[in-house]
């Protein structure tokens, strides 16, 4: 059975509003007291995952009303401790939102998984990897499937037009779209940087930036960071980014 989750954000609402976990809930505080929305079923709940900007301790007491305490423990507790290491192992972390609600990018793993996709709402998968995935197969209008190597031989080129035709077309159609490759650091990193250059007209040194924030072990391979710099040419006439200097 699939464990459930509810993850909790206790911090200010605007820090909520300006960034948060795509599926945590803003659990707000009155009177000293974090109260649960009415509309969880904490019974239906087998992990509860609560963050914040500054805590310091591995560990958090809370009281059965939901308020925070650091006293001695009493009896009437509940402690949650930091999860085993088999239980983090088996933690399925979700796609890194690139643009807000709207473009996910992610691995074959979370491409396969339907809670994922049922989660983020995803109905448009770009698949850039040998492998097939379980949805949208056969439908042309919710995959595009770019099957190239994880090698220095890949040549994603002949596909970035398609590419950026493909997720602008989806993007009116107001859907929800997963890039994904196989580990989700190269092909589909190469992607996402592809159609940042074409969507924004801006060179791969500022979609390269952006996108590092978002996903800090983004490591596109070297063949496909020189396809990218042809690729700015396009873009915006002329190459500009210098890829043979750090972080490229």
């Amino acid at each position: 059975m699939t464990p459930t989750y509810l993850g909790t954000d206790v911090r200010s609402k605007w820090e909520y509003d300006e960034s948060h976990v795509i599926t945590a809930l803003l659990v707000k505080k009155r009177a000293g007291k974090y109260l649960i929305p009415e509309s969880v079923d904490l019974e239906c709940v087998e992990y509860c995952v609560i963050y914040d900007n500054n805590t310091i301790s591995p560990e958090l007491m809370l009281k059965d009303d939901g308020s925070d305490d650091d006293g001695a423990d009493d009896g009437k507790h509940t402690r949650l401790s930091p999860s085993p290491p088999q239980e983090l192992d088996a933690f399925q972390p979700y796609p890194i939102e690139i643009m807000p609600g709207r473009i996910y990018l992610g691995n074959f793993k979370q491409a396969c998984d339907p809670k994922i996709q049922k989660d983020l709402k995803i109905n448009a998968h770009v698949n850039i990897s040998m492998e097939t995935g379980p949805f949208f197969v056969g439908d042309a209008d919710k995959l595009l499937h770019i099957q190239i190597e994880d090698s220095l031989e890949a040549n994603i080129t002949p596909f970035l037009r398609h590419l950026c035709h493909f997720i602008d077309t989806h993007l009116e159609l107001n859907s929800v779209i997963l890039v994904f490759s196989t580990l989700g650091i190269s092909r589909s990193c190469a992607a996402i940087l592809a159609f940042l250059m074409h969507r924004n007209g801006q060179t791969l040194k500022r979609s390269w930036a952006y996108l590092k924030k978002c996903k800090t072990n983004m490591r596109p391979n070297r063949a496909l960071v020189a396809q990218l710099s042809e690729w700015e040419k396009v873009v915006i006439g002329d190459i500009v980014t210098d890829i043979q200097n750090p972080p490229y």
